[in-house]
């Protein structure tokens, strides 16, 4: 799994809204920001690759369920204590690691505010999880 993420601050810039850090983002590079995952995610599709990708909705959308003594408590995003979230996924299915770490590679993009992936292998089974 290919995990990308980003800040409210950067779901902010997508919508064009103020901000400095960073910058609102002109419809132009949102436009060019999905034509390169779009692409990405063709050429995956094409050689059989591509497993599922997704985005996920701004941090102002989510909500965290915590146990606090014994009961669950809801809080509603963006969190304050934390600034990146998980912004979407894209699963591949390919013949190794190494593979997968070059596929994550053409995601991370500074411009498009994807300054960095994660990829980790999904688990199988429970012994994958040691």
């Amino acid at each position: 799994m290919i995990m990308l993420y980003g800040s409210q601050r950067d779901y902010d810039a997508m919508a064009g809204r103020p901000g400095d850090d960073p910058p609102p983002m002109s419809p132009e590079q949102v436009a060019a920001m999905h034509a390169h995952m779009e692409a990405v995610h063709q050429e995956l599709a094409e050689s059989g690759e591509l497993v599922d990708a997704q985005g996920l909705t701004a941090p102002v959308h989510a909500r965290r369920i915590r146990l606090r003594q014994g009961a669950p408590v809801v809080t509603d995003g963006p969190y304050p204590e934390t600034q990146e979230v998980l912004a979407g996924f894209t699963i591949v299915d390919c013949d190794s690691f190494d593979r997968a770490t070059r596929i994550a590679a053409r995601f991370v993009d500074p411009d498009a505010g994807g300054a960095y992936v994660d990829v980790r292998p999904v688990a199988d089974g429970i012994e994958d999880l040691h």
